[in-house]
């Protein structure tokens, strides 16, 4: 009995996800989502300068880093949902890039006490309305490696797309920003390769056809060598959200915050003092 009680108390002990938690508590915490090829090292680059000011958590989504634990039905939002309510936090800012852009927009919508203000890096995921030629050709080389358990050409597929972009050769990007990239997305196909018949949780509408409904404050960053499915989905979401704008950078590609992280400490931490001021008005 008291083994099957340790065992019980044991499991109620495991985080729900894999998250990192840092910085000075008493303001409104910020969450970051990482991006579909990624995981929470995708964030290490900002991680110091984020969090000598500000109470900032990190997670792996399921499926990605160490949050391994096969599913029933993959439900991100709610994972994230169960997660801050376990560490108290009854309303955060989010920060999400990509994939977890999309996650971002989909938790406000679930929860609008919960989200104080979204920064959506590269929007993309859920958020994505029209597959592009360049998207398709991304989504057919992918699949093709897959479809022959060819990782090296997957995760290649991946980095072409993801973080060289279609306008530059590869030599254009950092090789570490590269490498952890690709030890990323392969962790990803690893621990999924199994996953095929893991259902999705249903929404009523899609992401896309409801961001009328999205009441916080989002600013939406787009990189101008990012692909033109992605390029068309930052544009097209700062439209249709009210308090919403869009900041464009020249020089980077889907990752930003991995290409430019001082900046995008910049850009984040303006962008949290202007939603402090806000709310102090």
């Amino acid at each position: 009995m008291r083994t099957a009680i340790c065992a019980i108390v044991g499991l109620m002990a495991l985080p729900i996800i894999a998250h990192d938690r840092s910085g000075p508590r008493g303001s409104t915490p910020v969450l970051l989502i990482h991006a579909g090829v990624g995981d929470r090292r995708m964030w290490e680059p900002i991680w110091a300068g984020l969090t000598s000011s500000r109470d900032a958590l990190r997670v792996d989504l399921r499926g990605f880093g160490e949050s391994t634990s096969r599913p029933s039905v993959l439900d991100h939002v709610g994972d994230l949902r169960r997660l801050l309510a376990s560490l108290d936090v009854p309303r955060c800012h989010v920060v999400g890039a990509s994939y977890g852009a999309g996650i971002a927009v989909e938790l406000a919508l679930s929860d609008p006490g919960l989200v104080e203000s979204l920064l959506l890096s590269a929007p993309g995921g859920s958020l994505i309305a029209e597959a592009t030629p360049d998207l398709q050709a991304f989504f057919a080389a992918e699949g093709e490696a897959l479809a022959t358990d060819d990782l090296d050409r997957a995760v290649e597929a991946n980095l072409a797309a993801w973080v060289d972009g279609p306008r530059r050769h590869d030599t254009a990007v950092s090789p570490d920003v590269r490498e952890l990239v690709g030890r990323m997305q392969r962790r990803a196909f690893e621990i999924t390769a199994t996953w095929d018949d893991v259902a999705e949780a249903e929404v009523d509408l899609a992401t896309v056809d409801r961001l009328d409904q999205v009441v916080a404050p989002m600013l939406v960053l787009s990189g101008a060598l990012d692909l033109d499915a992605l390029r068309a989905t930052a544009r097209q979401v700062a439209r249709s959200v009210a308090h919403a704008r869009l900041a464009e950078w020249s020089d980077v590609a889907h990752l930003p915050s991995m290409e430019r992280p001082a900046d995008f400490v910049a850009l984040l931490a303006g962008w949290l003092d202007e939603q402090d001021s806000r709310d102090r008005r």
